[in-house]
């Protein structure tokens, strides 16, 4: 006798897909439930954002970061702090030359223009000329509402 008369006939493998199904329905719903109240912002591990009370939360807009040492514009390095500081004008031209760029602009109306949103992210240890240079540049360009990143903070429970 040979081996290939010897070897056993193999059963049939069946593939049962309902605990998969099971487990992908928790997963959409956990989804569904815990990222319906998530805003994501540009953020740095640079940068600590002071906390507010405010309760509206910004639209998406333009982001500009400000750390300890740089400007950023949606990602992109502009400016250092020093060279923000040293400026012997209010404004900082680089940033002012990158916020008017048409892709980062966008083409409409005067309208349109008006209603475009800059978000500005600073560190909260910088000091606040930096901080109030970038956001008169952003003012002089054509944005017409600037945002200042913060924390939310937590609402005291009450005692009784």
């Amino acid at each position: 006798m040979s081996l290939l008369n010897r070897s056993k006939p193999r059963a049939d493998v069946e593939l049962n897909l309902i605990p998969l199904i099971d487990i992908m329905s928790v997963l959409v719903a956990f989804l569904l439930i815990y990222s319906t109240e998530v805003e994501s912002v540009q953020n740095s591990k640079g940068i600590e954002i002071p906390q507010s009370t405010a309760e509206v939360k910004p639209k998406s807009a333009v982001v500009v970061m400000i750390t300890r040492e740089h400007v950023f514009v949606q990602g992109e390095p502009v400016a250092t702090i020093a060279e923000v500081q040293g400026a012997a004008t209010p404004l900082v031209e680089p940033l002012r030359a990158v916020l008017e760029r048409p892709m980062l602009a966008g083409a409409g109306s005067t309208d349109a223009m008006s209603s475009r949103e800059v978000t500005v992210i600073a560190d909260k240890s910088l000091p606040f000329d930096v901080v109030k240079r970038v956001m008169a540049t952003c003012s002089a360009s054509t944005y017409g509402k600037i945002s200042l990143a913060v924390l939310q903070k937590e609402k005291a429970a009450n005692a009784s």
